[in-house]
């Protein structure tokens, strides 16, 4: 068999990724050559590169299973993992970086009760399996487990994110004019703009999950991003902002009115800076914009509905099930089945079905994300939530696409019910207690509410609370919630994950605005 180094040599050549050392050389300055890219047609490859391209058949998941389980085990998984991902930037009409990557590996694991022994490897023969193996069969003394001596197989060919052209079949010469017209679009808008940057990424991951009771479950996972920052000059003060798009989608996603919509909105999101000015500090009403805002749903709230945080009793919510929790018009959702969102996932990194989780109905808490682990210590069926970054890991309960439902009102009842307060559209950092739910966010774009009316733009603003505390300060929600399509990825526990979040428009009828004193 191959080993890691020279097949990432061969495959980089083979799927026609960016590869030339000449090229990304000499592309960072003005003046550099043209882009030279292939137009050769790239064959497809394979749905399971683990069958057709290492010989891992039903007898090597057998063997290395039975390893797993010979001292005994609750619960062992392998999970096999190829991911190829090619990045670009493009700054003022150059192609600035230009990357291209193939990782792969196997994870192995073996579980009893609450204990994991965990190993992995990049090297994909079998005396280095069978070693990962072991070791992470040492952590268990008991009668081993019988191996199954055959396999169902599980093909996800999921309808969220089954693409027409995978992105593996993309090349370069079809991906630069959607950078380039990105950033024309934005030049175009303003003559206050003096530098767009463009970055792109695509990825398609193969996994492979083979389990203890004789599942394997196979699945193809694309991932792209566009992500446009545009700074502006103005009185001699510059400004910049940003706006991106991700999912699990191809290349047609990218239309005219799709890329113009984007560069509009970064546009817009930065020139609107310069008019903008610090609110009144002090405890007010916050109106939690639809979508964007979903960051603040997601973080203060979503993590202390994961399991494992409640079993370790360090979330608020331990012990609160079946308890009202917020207002009785509000429904938080955390889905797997949302299709071609960045947190969509045909099956878990466990190999458990994904499905669409209620977490909080009508104010009521009904649950929590569970994975195999905390799924047989609560005695319920997993939610399909046990997520890993890599092989290089295990899995933990994490979220997917986490959303609160439609409420009863509308955008324009809440704003009118605010007599002083602010609009909170965008978001950059923010630093979250998962325990107890305290959490600072930093808002990049807002709007001043003065008597019941949208007024001024603000800016530089924190806002400070507690995730369970304004949850039950919810008073208003609006039927406008959407999911928001940037890229974002949730970081546990040294793991990060693509995700998905949204919000109706919300109203928080009181929260601390870090602004302007006096």
């Amino acid at each position: 068999m191959p080993s890691r180094r020279s097949f990432l040599s061969a495959s980089a050549a083979g799927l026609g990724v960016l590869t030339m050392p000449a090229w990304l050389a000499g592309c960072a300055h003005k003046g550099a050559p043209a882009v030279e890219v292939s137009t050769t047609p790239i064959a497809p490859p394979p749905l399971n590169p683990f069958y057709t391209w290492f010989g891992v058949d039903d007898g090597v998941l057998s063997a290395l299973l039975g390893e797993l389980g010979k001292n005994g085990a609750t619960l062992a998984d392998v999970y096999f993992q190829h991911a190829r991902n090619n990045a670009i930037t493009l700054e003022d009409g150059i192609v600035s970086s230009a990357s291209a990557s193939i990782d792969q590996g196997v994870g192995l694991r073996t579980v009893i009760g609450d204990q994991q022994g965990f190993a992995f490897t990049e090297e994909l023969t079998m005396e280095a399996m069978l070693g990962a193996a072991r070791t992470a069969a040492s952590i268990a003394k008991g009668s081993a487990v019988a191996p199954p001596l055959s396999f169902s197989l599980h093909e996800a060919n999921s309808p969220l994110y089954t693409l027409a052209v995978p992105w593996g079949q993309i090349g370069v010469d079809q991906k630069l004019p959607i950078l380039s017209q990105v950033e024309g679009y934005a030049k175009a808008m303003d003559p206050a703009i003096t530098k767009v940057s463009v970055n792109w990424t695509d990825n398609e991951e193969r996994v492979l999950v083979a389990t203890l009771d004789g599942r394997v479950h196979l699945d193809v996972r694309p991932m792209t991003r566009l992500w446009v920052t545009v700074t502006a000059t103005k009185g001699g003060q510059t400004l910049s902002n940003s706006a991106n798009l991700a999912g699990r989608r191809g290349i047609g996603w990218y239309d005219e009115p799709t890329l113009r919509q984007l560069a509009k909105d970064a546009v817009d999101r930065t020139m609107v800076l310069f008019d903008a000015r610090r609110p009144p500090a002090g405890e007010m009403p916050v109106v939690l914009a639809a979508g964007a805002s979903g960051i603040l749903l997601h973080e203060a709230i979503g993590h202390g509905l994961e399991a494992d945080f409640n079993r370790t009793k360090t979330s608020i919510y331990t012990d609160m099930v079946g308890k009202p929790i917020a207002a009785d018009f509000v429904t938080i959702v955390d889905s797997g089945v949302e299709p071609q969102e960045r947190g969509a996932i045909a099956f878990d990194d466990e190999g458990n079905p994904t499905e669409r989780t209620v977490l909080v109905e009508k104010g009521v808490l009904k649950g929590y994300l569970h994975d195999q682990i905390s799924a047989n210590a609560y005695k319920v069926k997993p939610s399909g939530s046990g997520r890993r970054q890599s092989f290089r890991f295990q899995p933990l309960p994490r979220m997917r696409c986490t959303f609160m439902e439609d409420g009863p009102h509308s955008k324009e009842e809440i704003i009118a019910s605010v007599k002083n307060g602010i609009v909170a559209e965008t978001f950059t950092n923010g630093v979250v207690q998962i325990g107890a739910g305290d959490f600072t966010f930093y808002i990049k774009n807002g709007w001043l509410i003065e008597n019941g009316k949208v007024t001024s733009p603000i800016k530089d603003v924190n806002i400070i609370g507690n995730g369970p505390e304004a949850l039950k300060k919810v008073t208003m929600a609006a039927n406008d919630s959407k999911l928001d399509s940037g890229g974002w990825t949730c970081g546990k526990d040294g793991q990060g994950v693509p995700v998905s979040q949204g919000l109706p428009t919300v109203l928080v009828s009181s929260m601390t605005v870090g602004g302007v004193n006096g």
